[in-house]
């Protein structure tokens, strides 16, 4: 039986590359995009386009309301200013959005159940630093069991990068021709990566570990 999954979606390399991994593996997917007031909200334009290239339902919800919980973080609160360089403890926490994966795990749970889905796939990895504290295996695995007993019906959580790097994932992604260009990184948001911040550092040196190209234009090299 072909396995129905929601996405969680933004539109980055890691969720591309995933609902392409999916949809290979024979999965039935369908996307959730949110908008919690992030800054880069330009991700949301290249989910959009991204869906529409290969024909994947694609929901966006806009709740941008949330910022006004999450607080003191460079991404949801304008006032912050995103740091540069490599990722460290402090500027990760710095671009920690608070429990942001198991508020999108819930929402897209929610969808999973009403809509009989079997299963939510988000694409959390590894890496050499130390990951966000809701992509790391122990999480995914305590939001795999609560999906299983929060309702009804039982639904799956998968999170089938969560051991991998990201130089990994780009390998898989260059597998499945996944659309490199048509992603969207930055925590800046602005109209090019700005190649400064940690994520795009982190993009550009997934690209470099892999041996692929990068496709990506970024405002610093």
């Amino acid at each position: 039986m072909t396995t129905r999954t929601v996405v969680i979606f933004s539109g980055g390399l890691d969720s591309t590359t995933l609902l392409y991994d999916l949809k290979s593996a024979g999965h039935e997917v369908a996307a959730l995009a949110v908008n919690y007031g992030q800054r880069h909200g330009c991700e949301l334009l290249s989910a959009k386009a991204i869906c529409q290239s290969i024909n994947v339902e694609l929901i966006t919800l806009e709740l941008k309301g949330l910022a006004q919980i999450f607080g003191h973080n460079s991404l949801s609160n304008a006032n912050v200013t995103v740091p540069t360089g490599t990722y460290e403890p402090d500027s990760m926490q710095q671009t920690t959005v608070p429990n942001r994966n198991m508020i999108l795990l819930s929402l897209a749970t929610g969808w999973a159940i009403s809509h009989d889905y079997q299963a939510v796939a988000f694409g959390a990895h590894s890496g050499e630093y130390t990951p966000y504290p809701d992509c790391r295996p122990e999480f995914a695995a305590v939001m795999d069991d609560a999906a299983q007993l929060c309702d009804w019906q039982a639904v799956r959580i998968l999170a089938p990068f969560v051991n991998w790097s990201k130089a990994d994932i780009v390998r898989r992604g260059s597998e499945l021709n996944v659309p490199f260009e048509e992603t969207w990184s930055c925590y800046v948001g602005g109209e090019k990566h700005c190649g400064r911040c940690g994520t795009c550092l982190d993009r550009k040196l997934a690209f470099e570990t892999s041996g692929i190209k990068d496709p990506t234009v970024y405002e610093s090299e």
